[in-house]
């Protein structure tokens, strides 16, 4: 019986070798889709008005893939090289613990993952199998681990201090991308505050509250009861604003929403979506929220799929922007893409200047694309990040 256990043992590891050199790059080619392979040529005018900006995308998921980011890659949107070919100077990279199978943006149980899946077939440590606050941790160290391996090609920012430097350095052009991290919905503090501090003191400095489902926190637009805060969601609220963590509202039901701008006493964001004057679907934001996260100061970050703009290229994206421009202000738009998100795109991280060239189509003026592109960015994490690193 044992030799029999030991022999199935290794036919499952050979096999299980195999899929974890086949399985990721399979799925991740199938969901992560660019309709328009580069090049992505602009006028004359527009590249070099891009060139002179500081560009930041607060969203990409791309720690969730089985790729190294320091080379670069024909497959996904996001990689070292491909950010220094479009000239983006500020990266939010953002964790994925968990989503549900049959993922809509309507309606989703919680009981259920198709991350699971995708972790052990990436061979991804033991420990993260079945704890989603250590899929947190496994994907903090790998961009700490590229970080350390670029040569200074990738700097991540973890305070005020980090981002002045950086900045301070930095030149349009210049080959090297400030990073800092977020996380795609709260759970894996998995009911536990202390693992708020602990994720900070690994380097976290952005927060959503939920994704696709509802949480120990609160409720999801895509959730099942669209509930506010729960008493443990106003506590990690309150102490993520302590700590200098960035409250990111995306995928929150309307009354998280409400909620936390009753309590927010910091900018506060939605680091990749869209808005319901362009697109009208349950994935946006009203116009009353819209306002409601502009009044503190905070940021809504234009995403680059269809459900969130309602087209399939910059135009889409660009118009947007110049409704929620309209809206509340120039200096509360930013871009948020939601790269290697499980989304299609019309094009990779290198064809954002695509986007400068749709803003100047839409009137926008170079000053206002700056703020669009990045400062507005730079002002948010200014007022949000610990002055230095724990």
């Amino acid at each position: 019986m044992l030799i029999r256990l030991l022999l199935c043992l290794l036919a499952l590891g050979a096999l299980y070798g195999i899929g974890t050199r086949v399985a990721p790059p399979v799925i991740e080619a199938g969901i992560n889709r660019v309709l328009n392979p580069p090049p992505y040529p602009v006028s004359i005018q527009a590249s070099a008005l891009h060139q002179k900006l500081l560009v930041a995308d607060m969203h990409a998921d791309s720690l969730l893939w089985s790729r190294d980011l320091l080379a670069r890659s024909d497959r996904g949107h996001v990689d070292i090289p491909r950010l220094i070919e479009g000239n983006v100077g500020l990266q939010a990279f953002t964790i994925v613990s968990k989503s549900p199978r049959g993922q809509n943006i309507d309606r989703n149980p919680s009981d259920s993952d198709r991350i699971t899946d995708l972790v052990i077939a990436s061979a991804w440590p033991l420990r993260t199998w079945g704890s989603l606050f250590e899929r947190a941790l496994f994907q903090i160290q790998k961009l700490r681990d590229f970080a350390q391996r670029s040569e200074g090609k990738l700097r991540l920012i973890e305070s005020r201090q980090d981002l002045d430097a950086y900045l301070a350095a930095y030149k349009p052009g210049d080959p090297s991308v400030g990073a800092w991290l977020g996380i795609e919905g709260a759970h894996p503090l998995e009911g536990q505050l202390d693992k708020l501090d602990r994720l900070f003191a690994a380097g976290l400095r952005m927060a959503g509250i939920t994704h696709f489902f509802d949480n120990e926190l609160g409720g999801s637009m895509h959730g099942m009861n669209q509930a506010g805060l729960t008493d443990f969601g106003r506590a990690a609220v309150a102490r993520m604003q302590e700590l200098g963590v960035l409250v990111d509202l995306a995928h929150a039901s309307s009354a998280v929403v409400d909620d936390v701008l009753a309590m927010a006493s910091q900018p506060v964001v939605v680091s990749h979506g869209g808005v319901k004057g362009t697109c009208d679907n349950n994935r946006n934001l009203s116009d009353a929220q819209v306002r409601g996260i502009a009044a503190t100061g905070g940021l809504i970050a234009i995403g680059y799929w269809d459900k969130a703009v309602c087209g399939d290229d910059a135009r889409a994206i660009a118009k947007a922007i110049r409704y929620t421009a309209e809206l509340v202000g120039v200096a509360h738009v930013a871009l948020g893409s939601d790269f290697d998100g499980a989304v299609t795109v019309p094009f990779d991280t290198t064809g954002i200047p695509r986007i400068t060239e749709a803003l100047m189509k839409e009137g926008f003026s170079p000053q206002e694309i700056a703020q669009i592109a990045g400062l507005n960015v730079v002002r948010v994490l200014r007022a949000s990040l610990p002055d230095s690193a724990p």
